[in-house]
């Protein structure tokens, strides 16, 4: 099944029961969907060969584990060509503190989402880490006051 396949009613189901609450047994989701457990295993994994569904994880609260400040840092390179984007790239995955980062069109080149414990930690990733990242021209950072909303891409 090509990603670009169309899905039927089942696999859309069975994506949005998964995406609501991904620890449900193969027998439950047979249940909510109203198939067999053996077509609802086989449909499960055909979405996984296809990449539509592309792993499982468990979804933190990063708060309670300390990390109760968010930053959006956007960075604009000094060039935009494939080794600057690669040594930024490479540097940028190696910092657990980047839990988000996003190449964009527009004014910046990147986008990402810094988790710190706190405005001090922030300060000292961007001024002894980030900005030492070769190729950094300029740096915007906005701190989020509140989540308005969150979620997942939906299924059609």
């Amino acid at each position: 099944m090509p990603i670009t396949a169309k899905l039927d009613r089942f696999d859309t189901e069975i994506l949005r029961a998964m995406q609501k609450e991904g620890r449900l047994t193969i027998n439950d989701l047979s249940t909510r969907v109203g198939l067999s457990p053996s077509p609802v295993a086989r449909r499960v994994r055909h979405l996984e060969e296809a990449g539509i569904i592309t792993g499982y994880a468990a979804l933190i609260d990063e708060g309670a584990l300390g990390y109760g400040v968010s930053v959006f840092v956007s960075v604009q390179l000094d060039r935009q060509v494939d080794e600057a984007l690669a040594t930024f790239e490479a540097a940028i995955a190696t910092f657990p503190e980047v839990v988000d980062c996003w190449l964009m069109t527009g004014n910046r080149d990147y986008l990402l989402r810094v988790a710190t414990t706190g405005l001090q930690e922030f300060e000292r990733f961007l001024v002894g880490t980030l900005t030492k990242i070769r190729g950094v021209a300029s740096i915007e950072s906005s701190i989020p006051l509140r989540r308005v909303k969150a979620g997942l891409a939906r299924t059609r």
